[in-house]
């Protein structure tokens, strides 16, 4: 307080005032914070966020359907990912693991139905091969490239259609219109996913696409998925890869639908800054916006990822609240997602909360069972089933049946332990599972 009647004093006199008698100066207008606006936009694709170009061809890689994608940013950009923790990852992990180091990415390149993996040197080779043909079709340098591939492990790459694909799709992709690349990584999948995210805060707006390909082999740490994000938001290297791994942990690290954990796996995102303006910086309402639309992307990636698991008739969310630490909210929802139980019950409709207890007894996290309680939850009706470590039988049980009579179901844990809370996201275990795997590759 005395610097500042100190440095009133002195401007006073240079303003000819007495500066005993000086009026204070006038407060500063505070200007209201706007509320941050996030929303989902139907219809829109990766080629709808200014400065990007994507494309899918069919190079008959697989039986039918697109099968060779490109993404690519118009001018200098940023990239991050996120890979398997698989000890046999694929070849193109390699390769994009070193890439992705320098962060200075331009561009995705991936085939779909060979997934390129336990192919030893010369799967290394095929991976460096397609980031050389996309660069020279693109007019870029091989190292701007993300690799990917997806499909079956172990069996060598047709790199004639490989690559004659990828020449097709540099040549056409002028003429794409949104949906050819997200149809082009799918493999096993029912249906392409994709998302398209607005983001306004502080008078700045920015997008947010997605494109992700998963139904089976399915598993934290990551899955058999892939999944690629571009947004037009301005950032540095080391922003982009702390928000999309704290986005992957909330979401894509949330999801299961086999317990089994892919060779390929990975998310990616490239940032190339054509909404204009100052790069993004932690703390700011613009960037704790753009983490929001970030996450929202992901996370409707990975629910239709989870909604669209192989023989899947049911969509689970599992909602813990009340831990004592995030970790622990994780580790519970996902040991009730994961287990096979859980999803056998889902399956039949049948509301046998003993088997989710179970599960969440046995994962290692803190739980007080005396503080314990279930609920199922659908449009169809909210229902407990065990309130703080007691039964609620009888008519719940008819009412919680009667819950599960519908694709979409949350199961709902409350620990009363402390204030953290976690999702995951995974479905039913159906017969069609395991006759589609019991026969996949052959």
């Amino acid at each position: 307080m005395v610097l500042l009647l100190g440095w009133r004093r002195q401007v006073a006199k240079l303003q000819g005032q007495d500066p005993d008698n000086a009026s204070p100066a006038p407060a500063l207008p505070v200007q209201p914070t706007m509320p941050a606006s996030i929303t989902i936009v139907p219809g829109k694709h990766l080629n709808h966020v200014p400065g990007f170009q994507a494309n899918g061809v069919w190079a008959q890689i697989k039986k039918k359907s697109r099968d060779v994608a490109l993404i690519v940013s118009d001018r200098p950009s940023r990239g991050a990912a996120v890979f398997t923790q698989n000890a046999f990852c694929a070849a193109p992990v390699v390769v994009s693991r070193e890439n992705v180091e320098n962060g200075d990415i331009r561009a995705i390149v991936c085939n779909a139905g060979n997934a390129n993996a336990v192919t030893g040197e010369q799967g290394l080779k095929d991976a460096r091969a397609m980031a050389v043909e996309a660069a020279k079709a693109l007019k870029l340098e091989a190292d701007q490239f993300i690799v990917c591939s997806t499909g079956i492990i172990g069996r060598p790459m047709p790199m004639d259609k490989v690559l004659s694909g990828i020449k097709e799709c540099a040549k056409t992709l002028g003429s794409a219109v949104g949906g050819e690349a997200a149809e082009a990584i799918t493999t096993t999948d029912s249906h392409p996913k994709t998302v398209f995210v607005e983001v306004k805060a502080s008078g700045r707006t920015f997008h947010i696409a997605g494109i992700a390909k998963g139904a089976g082999m399915i598993h934290p740490n990551m899955a058999t998925m892939l999944s690629f994000l571009v947004t037009d938001a301005p950032m540095n290297a080391t922003f982009l890869n702390a928000n999309l791994k704290e986005a992957v942990n909330a979401t894509f690290n949330m999801i299961t639908i086999d317990g089994d954990q892919s060779t390929n796996d990975t998310c990616a995102i490239i940032a190339n800054g054509a909404a204009g303006g100052a790069n993004l910086r932690k703390g700011t309402p613009e960037a704790a916006a753009f983490l929001d639309g970030l996450t929202l992307a992901c996370k409707t990636l990975a629910k239709m990822i989870a909604g669209d698991g192989e023989g899947a008739t049911a969509l689970l969310e599992v909602a813990v609240e009340g831990a004592v630490s995030l970790d622990d909210a994780r580790t519970i929802a996902r040991a009730v997602a994961k287990s096979n139980l859980v999803k056998s019950a889902l399956h039949g409709k049948d509301p046998n909360w003993g088997r989710i207890v179970a599960a969440v007894g046995s994962c290692g996290a803190q739980v007080d069972p005396g503080k314990v309680s279930v609920r199922f939850e659908s449009s169809l009706g909210s229902v407990p089933v065990l309130s703080k470590g007691e039964p609620l039988g009888g008519e719940n049980l008819k009412q919680a049946n009667a819950a599960l009579q519908t694709r979409d179901v949350r199961i709902r844990v409350s620990l009363g332990l402390g204030p953290h809370n976690a999702e995951a996201w995974g479905c039913d275990l159906s017969e069609e599972y395991v006759t589609f795997n019991s026969a996949y590759s052959t």
